[in-house]
């Protein structure tokens, strides 16, 4: 049986991005997002994406997957949850029978490791061949990320590139041959999280799942390149994994997660390398009751 989790955990990480788009807006012509003060962001939901990856990668069920990855043969959220065995009996129930949202709820927490970590929302139609009434359950996650947003504002570069072949038969270039490629040519973006014990109770979520988190995040960029993001290009600098010694914790999360501070070397305009920045976590471990796991460049250093 796995051990249930008893302890708060908050989380603080900072991402070197090289010539790289950390995340395209598709309503910027998938430019890197940016703020209207200019400074970088990876939305939260990026990140869980990533994580999921990663998780489904270490052999854990995912319901939320990718099409490109799909290892189950299912091409859909719904499709998954009819795939699955467990998943009948709250299916067949009647909408408004007792106990349907509490048994459908448990049994997705059991079937599937982001579900019982990050929550989800299940809002399937009905299916009247299958005999299945409309279904809307909520699950909260224990979870939660915030978006990582850059410590200075970052300069967005633009490429004009062409292919050397039409899509269509033509003599000449077609206009689908021309297009723009966007990047960040560097940027440190900080994110940060927390695991909620009380949550992680409704769930299921276990102390092995914590530790399945952990090192989803610490190799969040592996497997992770494309054209956008080459191999390199991404990489999580300093990462932060901190474990109260009771569920809810000597402070709150806020004070933990702004108790490392990170700012520019004097004489620094432009920050271009990692090494530009200087570091003061002192107070992040001034602060009594906690174990704090610090990696650099994905390993433990030890304090």
């Amino acid at each position: 049986m796995m051990s249930a989790l008893t302890k708060k955990i908050d989380f603080i990480g900072f991402i070197t991005v090289e010539r790289s788009n950390p995340n395209g807006d598709p309503l910027n012509g998938n430019q890197p997002r940016t703020d209207y003060g200019g400074y970088g962001e990876i939305s939260d939901v990026c990140l869980k994406r990533k994580l999921r990856n990663r998780l489904q990668d270490a052999g854990e069920k995912i319901l939320v997957q990718s099409n490109e990855r799909a290892d189950d043969g299912c091409d859909s959220i719904r499709s998954r949850v009819e795939a699955n065995p467990a998943m009948e009996k709250p299916l067949k129930m009647k909408d408004k029978e007792e106990g349907r949202t509490r048994i459908f709820a448990e049994e997705a927490c059991k079937a599937w490791m982001d579900v019982r970590a990050f929550g989800q929302v299940f809002a399937l139609k009905e299916a009247k061949k299958q005999g299945v009434d409309s279904v809307s359950v909520g699950v909260r996650g224990p979870v939660t990320l915030h978006t990582a947003v850059s410590l200075d504002p970052v300069t967005i570069t633009g490429v004009q590139i062409t292919k050397s072949v039409n899509n269509e038969p033509g003599d000449k270039k077609g206009s689908d041959t021309m297009g723009m490629k966007y990047r960040v040519d560097f940027g440190v973006y900080k994110f940060q999280g927390s695991i909620n014990v009380q949550l992680a109770e409704s769930t299921g979520f276990s102390e092995d799942d914590a530790k399945k988190v952990k090192e989803a995040l610490c190799t969040i960029f592996e497997n992770d390149a494309s054209s956008a993001r080459p191999d390199g290009s991404m990489e999580l600098s300093l990462f932060y994994w901190i474990e109260y010694d009771n569920k809810t914790g000597n402070a709150s999360s806020a004070k933990v997660h702004r108790s490392v501070a990170v700012r520019k070397k004097e004489g620094v305009d432009v920050p271009k390398h990692w090494e530009d920045y200087v570091l003061d976590d002192s107070a992040l471990y001034a602060i009594e009751g906690l174990h704090i796991e610090k990696y650099v460049d994905g390993t433990l250093v030890e304090e």
